[in-house]
């Protein structure tokens, strides 16, 4: 036997450590080199990482929530295994990655229509909560054509699929017959027990300390947009063939680069080992984005440098990346302000927690028709409220004040304010 010590390697920026979210393997299964094995996170990101080496798996180190150090093994592979005919990985491999503290037959029955290969014997890729959403639903990802780089399978292809009545899917199991109502109603009333792990624990973590070590001050402020709304809807209708439709987000972000100018104490970090602000020059915001795994960050760069469409397909872009775990590491971190958006579901108002080591964060809520006092006279006006958060320690509250009234202006403004940000570039 010829063993190979496979021990965690550096996922960058001086990562010390990472989590494991899910095995794709157990000892035993026999892999091809560059087949996945594991998935890590870090406090950046989820990371894929394939065996090292073709051969049998003997050891695998830790089990999912479990923290493992850079440097340490993570596994050990019998090499002398040929892999021309390499085995398909069991589906129960992944039962013991998702289920936690279920049974074994109750994980056997969850991931019996989630096999890890096609029947080609290429890896299926998908991420953990698609995994488990197909579980639930009882769905063979196997038989779903992934949209996602390198064939991943996306939310979206398992929720197209879900949606569609005449798709190819099995349902899960129904309970037996002679199953008696009462213990069906008990197994009902168990509370679902869902592991806090991967990038929902660095969430929690994050946010956590953020409410914990900063004392946060909100300033909400509601923006006349019905001329922004207007010139909006000309650009869009105006754009060329495949351009990236323009929502509110890159005129907001655009508005908040050209107010930083004025208040560049809002666009900073605070270094609190060295106890130093750290100002900026370069506005490098970073998008809120809620993926299937949680809230992701990614980052437009350079943001001062961009013109209202170079923002529009930036910010589409990067927030598709985050969605479809495509986004690189690099394009995850160094934001220097942050954009937080629901959209549609956007509220009132909110108050929304700071981005560490960021000391201002800009939330922007629903945009709506109201009934407002034009002149006098009752107008039905586009009204949104911008509803954002700031590091009293920092920024003080007429800087805050400041900073909001100025992107409203600008917004309230569009022909006039946007024409030197680049709107036709």
């Amino acid at each position: 036997m010829s063993e190979h010590v496979f021990k965690l390697p550096d996922l960058g920026e001086g990562t010390v450590s990472a989590e494991i979210v899910a095995w794709h393997a157990k000892p035993g299964d026999v892999l091809k080199e560059d087949q996945p094995l594991v998935e890590m996170s870090t406090d950046k990101a989820v990371v894929e990482v394939p065996a090292p080496v073709s051969g049998r798996v003997l050891t695998i180190a830790g089990k999912p929530g479990d923290v493992i150090a850079v440097g340490a093994v993570l596994a050990t592979f019998d090499t002398s295994v040929a892999t021309a005919a390499a085995a398909t990985v069991p589906t129960a491999t992944r039962s013991t990655a998702v289920a936690g503290g279920a049974s074994a037959a109750a994980r056997a029955t969850a991931t019996a229509a989630t096999p890890m290969q096609r029947g080609d014997g290429t890896p299926v890729r998908a991420s953990p909560a698609t995994r488990r959403r197909a579980q639930e639903a009882g769905v063979d990802l196997a038989a779903i054509a992934g949209t996602g780089p390198g064939g991943r399978i996306t939310p979206e292809d398992l929720g197209a699929l879900l949606r569609n009545p005449d798709g190819a899917m099995h349902t899960a199991a129904t309970p037996p017959a002679s199953v008696p109502a009462a213990s069906a109603a008990t197994a009902d009333e168990r509370p679902e027990e869902v592991p806090v792990i991967g990038i929902r624990r660095v969430i929690a973590q994050r946010m956590s300390e953020a409410a914990r070590s900063i004392p946060h001050f909100a300033y909400v402020e509601e923006v006349d947009i019905t001329a922004l709304h207007a010139y909006r809807e000309h650009l869009n209708r105006t754009a060329a063939a495949g351009a990236t439709a323009l929502s509110y987000l890159p005129f907001i972000v655009a508005a908040l680069v050209r107010a930083l100018e004025r208040f560049p104490q809002c666009n900073a970090q605070y270094d609190g080992q060295r106890e130093l602000l750290l100002r900026h020059r370069a506005v490098h915001v970073g998008i809120a984005t809620q993926t299937a795994e949680g809230l992701k960050v990614p980052v437009v760069r350079n943001a001062q440098r961009l013109g209202i469409r170079a923002l529009g397909h930036e910010i589409t872009r990067m927030a598709a990346a985050a969605r479809n775990r495509s986004a690189r590491r690099e394009e995850l971190t160094g934001s220097t302000i942050t954009v937080t958006s629901l959209g549609k579901l956007g509220g009132i108002a909110s108050t929304p927690i700071i981005n560490m080591p960021e000391v201002a964060i800009i939330g922007i809520n629903r945009a709506a028709q109201r009934p407002m006092v034009v002149d006098g006279r009752i107008e039905v006006r586009w009204m949104m409220n911008l509803s954002s958060s700031f590091d009293h320690r920092f920024v003080d509250g007429a800087d805050a004040a400041g900073l909001i009234q100025l992107i409203k202006e600008q917004l309230e403004s569009p022909a006039t304010s946007f024409a030197a940000a680049g709107a036709e570039s």
